[in-house]
């Protein structure tokens, strides 16, 4: 089970972890923080939301038929081939 931690904890922790970490930690780090802000808010990208919507629209509607999860994993697993 997690604890809870209030944010002064978790900083002065988090700032003991980057001081003490070594190169390959420290780019895994950076690497994680930059991968999250690019990819954590993905509605803001106004193009993939439109194309979500409108993928959703044509899956609605049954213009697009779309797959089950076998019928993906068939499809997947064949291309692995």
């Amino acid at each position: 089970m997690m604890r809870t931690i209030d944010i002064a904890t978790i900083k002065v922790e988090l700032h003991d972890f980057v001081n003490n970490a070594d190169d390959t930690e420290l780019k895994a780090i950076y690497t994680a923080i930059n991968e999250s802000e690019k990819y954590g808010e993905w509605w803001r990208d106004e193009k993939l939301v439109e194309e979500l919507n409108q993928r959703y629209a044509d899956l609605k509607s049954g213009k697009d038929k779309g797959m089950t999860i076998d019928q993906a994993t068939k499809h997947l697993l064949n291309r692995l081939k």
